[in-house]
């Protein structure tokens, strides 16, 4: 099967000139085939039969049945809507309107009610039920199965069935495949003109985000158009219903959940402020939003038009007289009351006054017939597919074969049809609309499946229309990184960048995170100052600047945490103070301290905050304390993290899927200050043992992580003699025991005999030729025992832990060259030689670690 041609309006309007009447399936075809009336026709020519019936405009009788129901009964507005929309349907397929009460299930007391209210409308369904075509006319019907039954109702004895279809195949254009939403949309904007809008048509799902995209793209180019955004999406009316639901969010609501009210309405709070709790934010902009949601339960809905009206200096006539009309203008805005208007607008289309020029934008689940020359067709896709109610007075597979039949009249309209789609979103195929399987005989998924041509933005030449200015701008190039940007650009480069462009929200734990430093660095400084009471109220202190973020229920948790955390800061610096005196060459300052200035005492020690810029090897950063002259410590209030991860986090080839250089990135720096010299670098995880602090069994050592560098190569550091002696000591008890019966010459002569692989697997370390040379001498020294093969595999172990748990000369060697390598990449990226891509070093990024998850088109979305 394929998709059946259509008669053109030509060739439709001959089939039909010589008849009195001519009835049709819907109103743009009506008025299609009176544009090609060729002599003066008395009376109404082609028609819809709902239009004849009523001898007036088609209106939405759902809604206005809706309205009178909930006028004459008491039914509540959910229960009349649901049989208000049960009666109209069966009354549309079955042909009267008391035909619902015929099936057991519907013949409820609620329906009856409703059908009595109904029964006595004026409405467009009771003029058609009663409507008689005279006998004399002749008359035609276009599209007869396109028919409900209470449309057939009134057709005379005698009239004549025109098919819409011939008997050809339609030879469809090809699908356009594009990137994105977006790029589909562009395309669209480059034929439609303000000159030309009224020869176009663009068909798409009403519900889906093309609707959106489209309109706000031709209100940008002032392109006119029609057919489009509904009662609710215009923007006064949207917002004014935000704020009536805010109004109601009760006290927990974050700025970030007001911010379109708030914006509507004119005021600004700064970004930062986004996951703060808006009762506890000081600032003057929420302070009349505040005001209105203290008295909304007593303010009635014209109030609050009024109100918004006056901060907005806008007009809200038309929602005010749709209040009016539903009977709750001077009703008291309650939950309850917001939640009723709230289903009413989801539920019917308020009719508005539109202007009928410009672009004609078409829902693909109403009309078959677009009259324009040029008809684009966006998205085609499953969505685009009729859901068929299920119904008893409902025959799905005829309901079935009349959306098949609307589909393929659809496809036809215009001229030059063009079918705009994607292929891909967000990774995943895009399914071509379910009727394509009816229609075509072959198998598919997508729709490069099928005839397609597909279309990358990026390489359209300049009579597509995509060619672009080269612009000379010149671009300071970054010279200096920091662990976290170098961590993030590892990611996701396209992360990176927009990290530089868009401002993000302060958040609880940066916040929190920020005053434990500052407490640190003011302790250091001033340990005489803070005694065991005053940690109370510094806990305090803390627990005030954090409370815009938290919820009520959780701020005695927190106020416990920080006191505890506070404790084991002070317990660790008394029990460990630093070390000597400055040993860093620092360049600049890091800002203020919170609690310098909350105690008022300036904070200036040499250990504390130590900001350095080393231009020699292209990194920045600032370290939390330098504990000692080979000791440095970095204070962090999330989860303790072993030295194994530490160093597999930093790793360079390929990257870690949660790439972390800050310990590599430190001790780089530290090396050039301190050359030579063996360095460590601490983990201090202070809020590591709340539990145990608690039951007063905690330990300093378990929020401790450190890893070491050692100023030579991995393979001369297991050489050194101390190696081979915590084999005989230290390791695995088969392994003390087998390295104890042989001299450490016994040991260095098969480290200088095989090269020690590169793997960092133990199973491939034992596998190796340095693994089995090392086992065959111990077997051949010590005995062929087989606590000595598992010796030896222990003692392989351990040495790779080794390896796993530190820095050697030749990890820092490539990390600086691996810095330098990114940074040369990230330069070009900004001089323009290429976008920043999604994918990092490592390919695909870890998306739990990105900031702007919305910003990032994954690889098939592009």
């Amino acid at each position: 099967m394929s998709i059946t041609r259509a008669k053109s309006l030509d060739t439709l309007y001959t089939d039909c000139k010589d008849f009195d009447l001519v009835l049709v399936p819907d109103a743009p075809l009506a008025s299609a085939l009176n544009r090609h009336l060729d002599k003066p026709h008395f009376g109404p020519f082609a028609i819809t039969p709902r239009r004849l019936a009523a001898q007036r405009r088609e209106a939405a009788e759902d809604r206005l049945a809706f309205l009178e129901v909930i006028e004459q009964t008491a039914l509540s507005w959910k229960e009349a809507s649901y049989v208000v929309g049960n009666i109209l349907q069966c009354w549309e397929y079955q042909g009267t309107v008391d035909a619902i009460l015929e099936y057991e299930a519907f013949d409820t007391p609620a329906t009856r009610t409703a059908v009595e209210c109904i029964a006595d409308m004026d409405t467009t369904s009771r003029r058609l039920t009663e409507y008689e075509i005279d006998a004399e006319p002749s008359v035609a019907v276009v599209g007869y199965q396109q028919f409900t039954e209470l449309e057939r109702s009134i057709l005379p004895a005698e009239y004549e069935t025109i098919d819409p279809f011939t008997d050809e195949a339609f030879d469809h254009p090809p699908f356009r495949i594009l990137d994105s939403p977006a790029a589909i949309v562009d395309t669209l904007l480059e034929t439609v003109t303000t000159d030309n809008a009224d020869e176009v048509g663009v068909v798409l799902d009403a519900s889906s985000n093309y609707s959106a995209l489209v309109e706000s793209a031709l209100e940008a180019a002032d392109i006119p158009y029609y057919g489009g955004p509904g009662f609710t999406d215009e923007s006064d009316h949207r917002a004014f219903l935000q704020l009536l639901r805010s109004a109601h969010a009760g006290d927990e609501t974050p700025v970030s959940d007001v911010r379109p009210v708030l914006t509507q309405l004119g005021l600004s709070i700064g970004i930062e402020h986004d996951e703060k709790r808006l009762v506890d934010l000081d600032d003057p902009a929420a302070e009349w939003l505040l005001e209105f949601r203290h008295g909304i339960s007593t303010t009635t809905f014209d109030a609050a038009i009024d109100a918004y009206e006056d901060i907005t200096d806008s007009q809200l006539d038309a929602f005010r007289d749709e209040l009016a009309t539903l009977g709750i203008l001077d009703d008291y805005v309650t939950e309850a009351a917001v939640d009723r208007l709230e289903f009413y607008l989801r539920t019917y289309d308020v009719p508005m006054d539109r202007e009928n020029d410009g672009v004609l934008l078409a829902d693909a689940k109403s009309a078959a017939h677009v009259d324009r020359p040029i008809v684009f067709y966006l998205g085609v896709d499953e969505d685009w597919t009729h859901s068929s109610p299920r119904r008893p007075w409902v025959d799905s597979d005829q309901e079935f074969e009349r959306n098949i039949r609307q589909f393929q009249l659809l496809l036809q309209n215009g001229v030059d049809q063009y079918y705009l789609v994607q292929d891909t979103a967000g990774g995943t195929p895009v399914t071509p609309c379910l009727y394509f399987e009816k229609l075509f005989d072959e198998s598919f998924e997508r729709f490069s499946d099928l005839e397609s041509i597909s279309y990358s933005r990026t390489s359209r030449s300049s009579q597509d229309g995509f060619e672009t200015e080269a612009i000379d701008v010149s671009t300071d190039s970054v010279e200096l990184i920091s662990q976290s940007s170098l961590s993030s650009y590892v990611n996701s480069p396209r992360d990176y960048f927009y990290s530089r462009l868009v401002d993000g929200p302060d958040k609880d734990h940066f916040v929190e995170g920020n005053l434990f430093h500052d407490f640190a660095e003011f302790y250091v400084a001033h340990p005489d100052v803070v005694t065991e009471d005053e940690l109370d109220a510094v806990a305090d202190v803390m627990l005030e600047e954090v409370e815009p973020f938290l919820r009520r229920v959780d701020r005695d948790v927190r106020r416990t945490e920080y006191r505890l955390g506070l404790q084991t800061i002070v317990e660790y610096l008394d029990e460990n103070p630093p070390q000597g005196t400055a040993f860093l060459t620092a360049d600049g300052g890091w800002g203020e301290n919170f609690f310098a200035e909350y105690y008022d005492r300036p904070v200036e020690t040499p250990h504390t905050e130590c900001w350095f810029e080393n231009d020699e090897i292209s990194l920045k950063g600032k370290l939390d304390l330098v504990h000692g002259p080979t000791q440095l410590l970095d204070y962090k209030s999330g989860a303790k993290k072993s030295a194994y991860s530490v160093v597999k986090n930093s790793a360079l080839d390929p990257p870690s899927d949660t790439p972390n250089f800050q310990a590599l990135l430190y001790l780089a720096h530290y090396r050039t200050e301190q050359p030579d010299e063996e360095l460590q670098f601490t983990f201090f995880h202070f809020l590591e043992t709340l539990d145990e602090l608690v039951a007063g069994d905690a330990s300093l050592d378990d929020c401790l992580t450190t890893v070491s560098y050692y100023p030579c190569s991995y393979e001369a550091y297991i050489q050194r003699p101390a190696v081979f002696t915590e084999l005989q000591e230290d390791a695995a008890n088969d392994c003390n025991k087998t390295f104890s019966k042989v001299g450490y010459e016994t040991y260095q002569a098969v480290l200088e005999a095989e090269a020690f692989p590169a793997t960092r697997d133990s199973d491939e370390l034992i596998a190796s030729s340095f693994g089995q040379a090392l086992i065959e001498r111990m077997q051949e020294v010590v005995g062929d025992y087989k606590y000595v093969r598992n010796g030896c595999e222990q003692a392989l172990r351990h040495l790779l832990r080794i390896r796993t748990q530190n820095y050697f000369t030749d990890d820092v060697d490539a990390f600086e060259a691996f810095v330098e390598d990114r940074l040369a990449e990230l330069n070009a990226r900004r001089d323009g030689d290429e976008r920043f891509p999604v994918e990092g070093a490592g390919g695909e990024p870890n998306y739990r670690y990105v900031d702007h998850r919305d910003c990032l088109l994954e690889e098939g979305s592009r």
